[in-house]
């Protein structure tokens, strides 16, 4: 009995060595690539057996089942990872499982610029071709969600040059520079100074979009913070043309006029309102918020734009209206207020 066993036993073996180098070979068969190479696209929520499916109808490779048979005994087809992945020749069957398990995704960037608004944000996302587009009414509803509780998310971004994948979209863009923000702030108002005259991270926030839009050159910014502090200190009114042209939308055509200025209605008017404006006007940057919490010691409480992006910066408000005369009164022919056009701070 035991010799009638032996043949079979031998011959079972033959064929299972006879299979394992055929599914071998299957598994170590050098892809047919482009000469130029390729670019794999694994979408999320995407199989590894319908990655395989497509790369065998692009007769990259034959018997694509039994490739992936391979990769489910490695437990490769769970580790495949979402996005683009650059492929060049040689590499066989088993290497392009490898490189997809390992995540070796190719990664694009898209800049946020301080001083920008959500709306605009948003609007520059959407015209990457790279990141796909949430729906409009799924992406309002993060958005909210997001601001948790207040009217309006802007100002919870942090504007920085951002990292993606294929398979992100603008929301997975936001969601990552709205959890910077806030971790940045929240660290920030932890270790305030004690006697900084805001209620509330939010209003630090508030101030900072406001500082964004108002410098025009980066080592001015703790100047400028100190003043709308000071301000702030002594209830004077902020009186600051970016809050009212943010208030203003659409109907802000490039030039504020005196009727926009004493416009009660524009709960951004900071010529009308005392205090700070409901919410942020803009995407602070970093800088800007850091110089919220750390502004400079002067006692300066006015400024104003010299023509050449910088400020005049005075603690009186007759100091500060000779500066109008000198700056404002005779431009200069190539006069220029960065990033937003200036006008005198008065009290």
């Amino acid at each position: 009995m035991r010799r009638e066993l032996i043949p079979a036993v031998s011959v079972a073996l033959i064929v299972l060595g006879v299979g394992f180098l055929r599914i071998n070979t299957f598994w170590q068969q050098p892809l047919q690539l482009p000469q130029a190479g390729a670019i794999v696209t694994v979408d999320k929520g995407e199989s590894l057996t319908e990655v395989l499916q497509r790369a065998e109808a692009r007769q990259w490779l034959t018997h694509a089942e039994w490739v992936g048979m391979v990769a489910r005994v490695f437990g490769l087809d769970q580790q495949i990872k979402a996005g683009e992945f650059e492929v060049n020749s040689p590499m066989t069957a088993g290497d392009l499982i490898r490189q997809l398990a390992a995540g070796e995704v190719l990664q694009y960037s898209v800049t946020l610029p301080e001083g920008i608004t959500l709306a605009e944000a948003v609007t520059l996302l959407h015209r990457d071709p790279k990141l796909k587009q949430t729906p409009l009414r799924l992406l309002a509803a993060e958005l909210l969600r997001m601001a948790n509780g207040r009217e309006s998310a802007e100002g919870l971004f942090l504007p920085e040059t951002w990292s993606y994948i294929h398979a992100d979209s603008e929301l997975d863009v936001l969601r990552r520079s709205h959890f910077a923000m806030m971790n940045i702030l929240n660290a920030l108002w932890e270790r305030r100074p004690a006697n900084l005259p805001l209620p509330s991270a939010y209003a630090a926030l508030i101030l900072a979009s406001i500082v964004e839009k108002e410098t025009g050159v980066a080592h001015e910014r703790a100047q400028i913070a100190g003043v709308f502090l000071r301000r702030l200190e002594r209830g004077m009114r902020l009186q600051t043309d970016p809050t009212v042209i943010y208030g203003l939308g659409d109907e802000y055509q490039g030039n504020l006029k005196r009727r926009h200025l004493r416009d009660t209605t524009n709960p951004y008017n900071t010529y009308a309102i005392s205090g700070l404006p409901p919410t942020p006007i803009a995407l602070p940057g970093e800088a800007a918020l850091r110089a919220v919490f750390a502004p400079d010691s002067s006692d300066a409480l006015y400024f104003v734009a010299k023509g050449d992006g910088s400020h005049a910066f005075s603690a009186t408000l007759a100091e500060h209206e000779d500066n109008v005369r000198r700056y404002q009164l005779s431009r200069r022919s190539d006069y220029r207020s960065s990033p937003q056009k200036v006008e005198a701070l008065k009290d």
